[in-house]
């Protein structure tokens, strides 16, 4: 199994939203600019995480997106899912089954390692929330972006 670029870069991006903007809207040009992804790429991968229930979107002057779930409540598991759809090494192991014929369906020796591999795998990806990557972002010493919208001088 090999992820594509959309839950590769929806990873980056929703990570990079709950680090900078937490709770508030992020807009699109903020976080391609610091995650060096094309603003186009991610207004498509964006549709997708909007459909998985992960964002929405707000209009307007102080508007963007936003995690419809707090960072602890999101997992990677769950921003895969949404990009790519279900996950499985192989397409046996998938609830839907196999899309093609197979001889050996349900009596493969294989396909129980395959089985059990992606379970691994997934119980994995669901245990690793935004929060936790964001508690890793702070350990590197990442800088926090503030946003100019939601600053107010007196």
């Amino acid at each position: 199994m090999r992820l594509s670029t959309k839950s590769r870069y929806g990873l980056r991006a929703l990570f990079d939203m709950a680090y900078h903007a937490g709770t508030l809207p992020a807009q699109i040009k903020d976080i391609s600019r610091r995650q060096n992804i094309s603003p186009r790429y991610l207004e498509q991968i964006f549709q997708d995480l909007k459909r998985g229930g992960l964002l929405k979107s707000r209009r307007g002057p102080q508007g963007g997106y936003f995690l419809t779930r707090k960072p602890q409540e999101i997992t990677v598991h769950d921003i895969i899912q949404a990009a790519e759809g279900e996950m499985a090494l192989v397409d046996c192991v998938k609830e839907k089954g196999c899309k093609k014929e197979c001889d050996f369906n349900n009596s493969c020796v294989t396909q129980q390692v395959w089985a059990k591999a992606s379970k691994v795998l997934n119980e994995y990806l669901t245990s690793v929330s935004l929060k936790d990557l964001c508690d890793q972002g702070k350990e590197l010493g990442m800088e926090k972006e503030l946003d100019h919208r939601f600053m107010y001088y007196i």
